[in-house]
């Protein structure tokens, strides 16, 4: 069946790479824009784009690079946007996220309660939604956030890490999930271990270095995980580990080790009181408090990946360390015979002990002992090999990390073994940066598990594997894009980009445990596959009481079919989501990475969503579509009318996209650019933008609003901790008054800080009233030229002069704002809602919700709803007036 060759919708590839609250991470693949989903073009396309980002890259980190890792620009860009708004102009403290919980939380309450509406099952294959910008079909089925970290026991409780909503437990061998980390100051998840005795180890920070990672608030125990809670009474030991990212934790010799952003440490298991004990930091003047601690490149300096442990002898201990994109301390290393760790020169047999080719690494140890498993991904292959970032997978055979160890399997070998990824340019281990896991089953030495963008097998330590969870199935001849198949005549595999696994069992029967871009699944350890090698038996475990969906915007509209309203949010990983009213399972209808959103709220079927980089399509049904566009292109109901900046790379990652508040078919846009279009929905072409204003070179928009006609845009450029800059351009959406609002850059008190611009909120009653929401955190946390204080500002004169209202305000990150109809204003930040009320100063916490971003709030038509768009556990809504 051919297919129309306009251009369709893309898979979610998260090659975004940062880190927020720490400095931007640079990206090594930049290949998450512009792809298809339906077959060999999709792939074509994603590897021409991967083989263009290679050589922007560098094998090392070097400070003088604008973007800490000598990317192209505008790789970095959308890379480092989520952190870039946290960090800069410089180096933010830890301890920061703690306080600015403690004080949140010591605000007095509106009273009210949240209400999470997206919490049911959201099907990623809905057959409702299979227009041409649409994955459905792929064969992800039910999905939710991204999933960091598993662990399973054999009692049946299997325990799931989300990288920004928290620890989730289920009882019952997956599914029935409930949250256990609410407590916490941190939601974001980096490493889950069980212990020998039982218990639950969480080691906070996802560690994936990807472009929306919130830093942790260091480790905690729960002594019975089957019952207890997470609070902050469990933290082990002090406060060594807060405001860092965990990547695993180990267990040997009494003690437990962590691997993280600031080298290796380890604490007694025993007495979970007292100090971690820094073990090694191959670059100690680069950590905090250190000689170099504000440089630059800092961040990069002691990143740890992996510890393995002899079970021999577990004073035996090799560490992998080093930055992804490479570095001259890269590699392993171990203790000397006079206790001095030393990079391991020699001896590892086809593992590569060189910095060149260590990079991200995962260990796994078989339970009787006998092996070592191990992937590896070599920052050289990343820098220069369109393919692959991948080094390989090994084993140990002496059961030693020592080794000698033997290679066992590269990414030319993982493509011929029913991998979905077979072009040139996207081939297994693409991401291996970002996506690694790997364990063994507690049963069988040479049964092994191993994750990168897919899932693989193998049964014979690894002579052969299987795909047995390919990236998705558009690419297989049993593919079919009929609504009244999932996928066709394909098997269920699971989502994309995988990242923790865990073996466990219940009612008798082991199971193998994965999280990945879009959640849990499971299927039997030993379970079935057919021809191909696919697994027959995946499960998913996203059954909608497990909320971590990871929103970048809502959209509300009247539901003119079913009465009520119809429901939108952009997603990171997980595309568009669309809850009808008379729903009962949410729908996808548009793939990809969900950015910004546009909902009449007139009709909530009239729909704008943006990809990334100020990719947009529109839709006036909602994107229903049986698939038949596939053999008539004229079927299809969904249009891309991206402004040119999407063409040029001049616009954010997530790039803001707003329609006039007085007049709903006049939209604004912005990337370099400030762009304009006044058809509302009934645009068809991205041609039909009109550029207003140019804010010029390395300069893009951050935020922009409008009402009545009159436009509010902030910008940044450079947008990075060296050199950043930020501004206000205001004008009309005719293209006339334009000009630069004039902004003291020291931030000194009561002006408008140098720190990241996020949003405006334009009071309905008065276009030159407006309100302008301040990312970052102040002076005292951030380390940076113009830092100052602040996160609320008002004007009454259109934006020429500006007024610090944040008074009480605890120092968080503001996202975004919204003026509500009896004239009170709140405000998003990243550990919840605040409100102040009409005539007051002060302000209030908005009912009670878990440490998570809130990125953008909304109104519902008639005014009455306040709805929230969480990253990391969905959309939540309370009433307006259980504000006041």
């Amino acid at each position: 069946m051919s297919a129309p060759t306009r251009r369709r919708r893309w898979l979610t590839t998260c090659a975004i790479t940062a880190t927020a609250a720490l400095l931007a991470m640079p990206a090594s693949a930049a290949s998450s824009r512009n792809n298809s989903p339906f077959g060999a073009r999709t792939l074509a396309r994603l590897a021409a784009e991967r083989t263009q980002s290679v050589g922007a890259v560098t094998p090392k980190v070097t400070a003088e690079d604008d973007d800490g890792g000598n990317e192209a620009d505008e790789i970095a860009e959308g890379a480092d946007q989520y952190a870039e708004a946290r960090t800069s102009p410089g180096i933010v403290a830890p301890g920061a996220y703690g306080a600015a919980w403690t004080g949140l939380s010591n605000l007095p309450s509106t009273g009210g309660s949240w209400r999470n509406i997206t919490d049911l099952p959201y099907n990623s294959d809905d057959a409702r939604y299979r227009d041409i910008d649409s994955n459905s079909s792929g064969g992800s089925g039910n999905v939710t956030g991204r999933m960091a970290a598993m662990a399973a026991d054999d009692d049946g409780y299997v325990y799931a890490g989300s990288a920004g909503g928290g620890v989730w437990r289920s009882r019952s061998g997956g599914g029935h999930w409930r949250p256990i980390s609410d407590r916490l100051s941190s939601q974001s998840t980096g490493a889950l271990a069980l212990d020998g005795a039982g218990r639950l180890w969480l080691g906070t920070g996802e560690a994936t270095t990807n472009a929306d990672a919130y830093l942790g608030s260091g480790v905690y125990v729960l002594s019975d995980p089957h019952h207890g809670t997470f609070s902050a009474r469990s933290r082990v030991g002090g406060d060594q580990l807060e405001s860092t990212t965990i990547h695993e934790l180990r267990f040997g010799g009494g003690k437990v080790w962590a691997a993280t952003s600031e080298g290796v440490w380890s604490h007694s298991t025993k007495k979970l009181t007292g100090a971690w004990k820094l073990e090694f930091a191959p670059n100690p003047d680069y950590l905090p408090g250190g000689s170099l601690a504000s440089d630059p490149s800092a961040a990069y300096k002691n990143i740890a990946n992996d510890i393995a442990i002899d079970p021999k002898d577990p004073g035996k201990v090799v560490l992998a360390v080093g930055w992804r994109s490479g570095d001259d301390y890269n590699g392993f290393y171990t203790k000397d015979a006079g206790g001095t760790w030393t990079r391991i020169t020699s001896g590892l047999g086809d593992l590569p002990a060189d910095p060149d080719n260590v990079g991200n690494v995962t260990f796994a140890r078989s339970a009787d002992g006998s092996r070592y498993y191990a992937v590896d991904q070599s920052p050289e292959q990343l820098n220069t090999n369109p393919d692959s970032g991948l080094e390989g997978i090994y084993v140990s055979k002496s059961g030693s990390p020592s080794g000698p160890w033997t290679k066992l399997a590269d990414y030319q070998g993982l493509a011929a073994d029913g991998s979905a990824l077979t072009t040139s340019g996207y081939m297994p281990g693409v991401q291996a940066w970002y996506n690694q896991f790997l364990t063994v089953d507690p049963a069988n030495a040479d049964h092994v598990y191993a994750g990168l963008e897919e899932v693989y097998e193998t049964k014979d330590g690894g002579s052969t594997w299987s795909t047995v969870g390919p990236y998705w199935n558009f690419s297989f001849p049993c593919w079919s894009i009929d609504p009244a198949e999932q996928t066709g005549a394909c098997n269920q595999t699971t989502h994309s980009d995988q990242h923790g696994v865990a073996i466990g069992s219940y009612h008798g029967r082991s199971f193998v445990y994965v999280g990945n871009d879009g959640g849990v699944y499971r299927r039997p350890v030993n379970g079935s596959q057919d021809a191909s090698g696919h697994a027959t038996d995946w499960t998913s475990l996203n059954d909608g009481t497990i909320d971590t969906l990871q929103y970048y915007s809502v959209g509300v509209g009247k539901d003119l079919a079913y009465g009520g309203v119809s429901v939108t949010g952009g997603l990171q990983d997980n595309g568009q989501s669309i809850l009808r009213s008379n729903d009962t399972v949410m729908g996808s209808d548009f793939g990809g990475d969900g950015g910004d959103t546009l909902t009449d709220p007139a009709n909530g079927c009239n729909l704008a969503e943006e990809y990334v980089y100020l990719a947009i399509q529109v839709t006036q049904n909602c994107a229903v579509n049986d698939g038949s566009w596939i053999t008539d292109s004229t079927k299809a109901t969904s249009f891309n009318v991206a402004p040119a900046d999407n063409a040029t790379g001049e616009a954010r990652f997530i790039a803001p996209l707003a329609a006039d508040a007085k007049n709903p078919a006049t939209w604004i846009a912005g990337g370099r650019h400030i762009w304009v279009q006044t058809h509302g929905y009934a645009i068809r072409s991205g041609d039909e933008w009109k550029s207003v204003y140019d804010l010029g070179a390395g300069r893009t928009a951050t935020a922009v609003a409008a009402s009545g006609g009159k436009v509010y845009a902030a910008w940044c450029g450079p947008c990075n901790n060296q050199g950043f800059a930020r501004g206000i351009s205001v004008g009309n959406a005719d293209g006339t008054g334009w000009h630069d609002i004039s902004l003291p850059s020291s931030g000194a008190d009561g002006t408008v800080p140098n720190r990241y611009l996020s949003g405006f909120a334009v009071d309905p009653k008065n276009a030159d009233h407006v309100f302008l929401a301040v990312n970052g955190f102040s002076r005292h946390w951030t380390e940076g030229p113009g830092a100052g204080v602040g996160h609320v500002f008002e004007s009454t004169d259109g934006g020429t002069t500006w007024k610090d209202i944040s008074k009480n305000l605890p120092d968080v990150p503001a996202d975004s704002a919204v003026v509500t109809p009896n004239g009170g204003l709140a405000v998003a930040t990243d550990l919840g809602v605040v409100y102040r009320a009409p005539g007051h100063t002060r302000w209030e916490r908005v009912g009670s919700l878990p440490a998570v971003a809130v990125l953008q709030l909304k109104l519902s038509p008639d005014g009455s709803t306040l709805y929230a768009a969480t990253h990391g556990r969905g959309i939540y809504t309370i009433k307006v007036r259980d504000c006041d």
